[in-house]
């Protein structure tokens, strides 16, 4: 029984992928630009991963299973894939980006704890829609947005 729901989140994973894979596909296309076997073990690593990822972090899971891949090639197919909006740039911290495929996944914000630097993301429907109304007051036409709530968790407060 245990085994099952890994067999389902991984065929789950593998279709979000294979729809990834066609629409970064249509991304690169539009770009002149190839999709090349580097571009798609990025991309299924990338969708392998369940948590915010850096680009460093990303390089060495490579290097451990001694697949060669160069942090340069890792950094133009990260940006490609932030273009495509399949993947997001997040900023926990101010030193460093983070990343997370957000193609099949539910927006959500970002708790961030400044003592064990544990990250919590949630949504928040109320939330969501009460920025659509300030954006229509407003008369402003957002085109993404990115919560960062920064404090101590509660084990660390």
């Amino acid at each position: 029984m245990a085994g099952k729901p890994r067999g389902r989140a991984r065929t789950r994973r593998a279709a979000k992928t294979s729809e990834g894979e066609s629409l970064f596909r249509n991304y690169l296309a539009s770009q002149h630009l190839k999709m090349t076997g580097e571009r798609r073990r990025i991309l299924e690593e990338v969708f392998s991963i369940t948590e915010h990822f850096g680009a460093d972090e990303l390089h060495l899971r490579f290097v451990s299973r001694k697949i060669p891949m160069s942090r340069a090639t890792i950094y133009r197919a990260l940006d490609h894939l932030v273009k495509s909006g399949l993947v997001r740039r997040v900023y926990l911290d101010q030193k460093k980006a983070f990343y997370e495929p957000v193609h099949g996944r539910r927006h959500h914000e970002h708790m961030i704890c400044l003592s064990c630097g544990k990250v919590i993301e949630f949504s928040d429907d109320p939330l969501e829609q009460r920025q659509d109304e300030v954006c229509r007051n407003l008369k402003f036409k957002p085109l993404r947005h990115s919560l960062r709530i920064v404090g101590l968790c509660s084990a660390c407060q």
